[in-house]
């Protein structure tokens, strides 16, 4: 600017029809202003005189001609950059070097703009969507599987498995009866409905029955004592014509010999140990 003052604050010459600088309100010719206050260049270490245009960041100064992305060397002038270990960069060459990829489509997340993170891979959020609705997953509740991410219910629709008897999801846990799935609240007997799971069972015509309920409606009657002939756990019986015993029960009606195993006679409808059935 041209002076309205009479001297330089510094050198004492007169400014008039010279143009100096101002500072604390006090005037300075150029070249005492350039000596005294000019910042020096992180590019090129020379000072920015007043005459040029002072670009700082982070207190640090720069030539215009000198603001350049330290890879490319292209102008980062009134464009968007970034910084890493006080190196400046325009954002390709930032993220070339230092952008994540996104997991789903493999492009850089472009610094600045907004990326997902689940179990230590990135996202563009446009990408981090739900695979078989395409809706965004943002925060929402999502399960993986074959490593793409699905919502809740749209995993549930697709993979989930629904209970053979509510027909409802199967959330946790369950339990396998005939190759098919169950709320383990849902396994219970035909009859009763007492809760199976972990408990001893015996099925019938595709049903589960508990032990007391099979034994009363369904079990074989042992020939001799007449009650049910549950057979769990491996438990022996005998089958003869069509009748069955506990194996405790098959003994000679005469000598009360057990007959388990060995030969034996009938008579009508009684069963003698070869002994007595001789006599």
């Amino acid at each position: 600017m041209t002076s309205s003052h009479t001297d330089c604050h510094f050198c004492l010459q007169p400014l008039r029809g010279r143009k100096y600088a101002l500072r604390d309100e006090n005037a300075y010719c150029v070249p005492c202003y350039d000596s005294l206050y000019a910042n020096p260049c992180e590019e090129c270490k020379q000072p920015i005189e007043c005459s040029s245009k002072d670009l700082a960041y982070k207190g640090r100064h720069w030539h215009e001609g000198c603001f350049r992305c330290a890879k490319c060397s292209r102008s980062l002038v009134e464009k968007p950059f970034a910084a890493k270990d006080e190196v400046l960069l325009c954002t390709e060459c930032y993220s070339d070097e230092y952008s994540s990829k996104c997991f789903h489509c493999q492009k850089t997340i472009m610094p600045g703009s907004r990326k997902m993170e689940f179990k230590g891979s990135s996202w563009h959020e446009s990408c981090f969507v739900c695979q078989y609705c395409q809706q965004p997953l943002g925060t929402k509740p999502l399960i993986t599987k074959d490593n793409e991410n699905y919502c809740v219910p749209c995993f549930e629709k697709q993979f989930a498995h629904h209970c053979y008897a509510c027909k409802k999801v199967i959330t946790s846990g369950g339990v396998a009866y005939h190759d098919q799935p169950w709320h383990k609240e849902c396994f219970v007997c035909a009859v009763c409905n007492t809760q199976l799971s972990g408990q001893r069972f015996i099925s019938k015509d595709e049903y589960p029955y508990c032990v007391d309920c099979f034994s009363k409606f369904h079990a074989k009657k042992c020939a001799a004592c007449k009650k049910p002939i549950a057979a769990l756990g491996g438990a022996k019986y005998i089958s003869f014509e069509e009748r069955q015993w506990h194996g405790e029960c098959f003994t000679c009606v005469k000598c009360s010999v057990s007959l388990v195993g060995q030969e034996f006679l009938t008579r009508q409808d009684d069963i003698l140990c070869h002994k007595c059935g001789s006599a």
